[in-house]
């Protein structure tokens, strides 16, 4: 059972507030502490729902006041859970929907409680969009706030390289508009910071025009796992700004748990240059399925959404490669034929474009270099396999270091990765990330996140 404040006190704040207060116990307490990931079960002392940002604000210096621990939930999508902690108090943005869109500007300003199916479906209504998350059902603001990687950052950079501006209630309870005028180094720190420098209650962004898309899935058998991950490195060496390609070892979505070796490619140009791009993709060796098409850009957003539901079992671990050297995609295949779930598959995500024209030091994101990110988002259903998938996970992570590089994604560290994990996600912007949460949050209000501790 959660620790409960005092009632004076709650009541004071929900007769202040616009959202609601809820106490353990209380329908629908219960439905708001839960996040995607099911392993994370903890009981928070109180969960505010806000609507607006005064309401996060008055929720900021209520746990304060209080004092109480505040944790921030935004979409809940993020596999360490951080969302959420034991008697603390939860600020929780779900209910914070808004979206307007500048069709002239080419900009949105979206609010902090939006998932990435709905901030798509907002911006395509006027032939616009923004890098934005693979898993449609992910919040904006902490894949912003990570760096935000997703199929248009070749074509257009990160979701923290569109960022223009962010609405941000800082320590103090007070509500910011922070801008590139109004704040370099606060600005500099929100593109890719964490969520370290406060709580985001509202992004804009910079919109690009794009309706339709190239894209789908191409999936080969496991056997022929070898010969065509060699091709994928080979294929995308050169590849256009149009041109994105993640590969896979994954299972058959069928339910039949069929192993399998996969590609999922997209491509931004016009249906003729994608043809001609994506015909080595399609026509290498003998897939079991090729399913591309055009589509619409949010549909591209779904097409792995199957794979993560929400209420699922994830242990993930994920590193930055040295190339990729035959002996590690051998290693690969090899670890994956003894993969415990088969809902767990090992991805690589490959960077070019204009994601890595951007300068190491100009956003708190650094990886900027052409290459890949090797993720093993390890999901399954039943508790009484985890610590199998977990010992998998990390042996599996462990058999493959020799090709990996110290730099991590900050959106993929999970709850038992810490400082080091940390430093290696920011790299070189660490100690300039060190000295601006020691002027902006010095007493480490906001620690429930991949914490930069300013002590």
């Amino acid at each position: 059972m959660a620790a409960t404040p005092d009632s004076a006190l709650l009541d004071d704040l929900a007769g202040r507030i616009s959202g609601r207060v809820l106490r353990p116990a209380e329908e629908g307490y219960d439905a708001a502490r839960r996040v995607h990931n099911g392993l994370v079960d903890r009981a928070p002392a109180v969960i505010i729902r806000c609507r607006s940002a005064a309401d996060v604000a008055a929720g900021v210096r209520f746990a304060r006041a209080a004092g109480l621990e505040i944790t921030v939930r935004g979409g809940g999508h993020n596999v360490a859970g951080r969302a959420v902690a034991d008697d603390a108090v939860m600020i929780d943005l779900a209910e914070m929907k808004g979206t307007e869109v500048d069709v002239e500007a080419r900009t949105v300003r979206a609010e902090g409680g939006l998932t990435w199916a709905e901030l798509n479906g907002a911006t395509a209504e006027h032939g616009l969009a923004v890098t934005g998350g693979v898993i449609s059902s992910t919040g904006i603001a902490g894949l912003t706030l990570g760096g935000g990687l997703g199929w248009l950052m070749a074509r257009h950079g990160l979701a923290a390289d569109n960022l223009l501006a962010v609405e941000l209630v800082n320590a103090a309870g007070e509500v910011l508009d922070v801008t590139e005028a109004s704040d370099p180094d606060l600005f500099w720190a929100l593109r890719g910071g964490g969520g370290n420098f406060g709580i985001a209650t509202t992004f804009t962004y910079r919109l690009h025009p794009l309706a339709m898309v190239t894209g789908g899935l191409i999936a080969h058998p496991v056997e022929a796992a070898p010969e065509l991950l060699r091709f994928y490195r080979d294929a995308v060496a050169n590849a256009s700004d149009d041109l994105t390609a993640f590969a896979a070892l994954v299972h058959a979505p069928d339910g039949s748990g069929m192993k399998i070796s996969a590609l999922a490619v997209f491509h931004t140009g016009d249906p003729e240059q994608a043809e001609q791009d994506l015909a080595p993709f399609k026509t290498f060796g003998s897939p079991l399925i090729v399913e591309v098409g055009q589509m619409p850009y949010p549909v591209m957003n779904t097409l792995l959404d199957a794979g993560y539901p929400n209420g699922s079992l994830n242990y993930w671990l994920s590193s930055f490669t040295r190339g990729l050297p035959d002996e590690l995609l051998d290693t690969m295949v090899e670890r994956f034929a003894s993969v415990p779930s088969p809902m767990t598959g090992i991805l690589l995500e490959h960077f070019h474009g204009a994601v890595t024209r951007v300068g190491v030091t100009d956003t708190a994101v650094p990886h900027r270099a052409e290459g890949w990110n090797l993720l093993i988002p390890s999901v399954w259903m039943d508790p009484a396999a985890t610590d199998e998938n977990i010992a998998w996970t990390r042996e599996t992570h462990r058999a493959l270091s020799p090709h990996l590089d110290e730099a991590r994604w900050l959106n993929y560290l999970g709850d038992d990765q810490g400082t080091d994990a940390v430093r290696a996600a920011y790299g070189p912007n660490y100690q300039r990330l060190l000295d601006l949460k020691r002027r902006y949050d010095p007493e480490n209000v906001f620690h429930h996140n991949h914490n930069i501790d300013p002590n």
